[in-house]
């Protein structure tokens, strides 16, 4: 289903004005993928994307076309890992984040 304009707004203004959302949603966006749910990671990624820098901005940043990028991020994207993971990345950097990976055990 596709985000209606007012849900879109509402993301963008909240993620200007509340830094520990735009990181969870970051945040989340990758977790998604390394969950294996790669379509629910690139969505967010891809609203994060919209809500922030943007995809020129992001192009400039990586050095790719900004229509590409969007293609890669979107429902039929299938960006490689080295694509993907350059645009993880630049997003952290530009965030000046640092996500990690840590290991927790499942319960049996």
């Amino acid at each position: 289903m596709a985000l209606t304009r007012d849900f879109r707004e509402t993301i963008r203004a909240r993620i200007e004005r509340d830094t520990e959302f735009r990181e969870a949603l970051l945040k989340e966006g990758v977790d998604c993928l390394l969950a294996g749910d790669v379509d629910t990671g690139k969505a967010v990624l891809r609203d994060f994307v919209n809500a922030t820098l943007g995809f020129r901005e992001l192009g400039g940043l990586t050095g790719k076309s900004p229509k590409s990028l969007m293609r890669m991020l979107g429902p039929d994207g299938n960006p490689q890992a080295r694509n993907l993971f350059e645009i993880i990345g630049c997003l952290q950097e530009r965030e000046g984040l640092r996500l990690t990976v840590r290991p927790v055990r499942e319960p049996a």
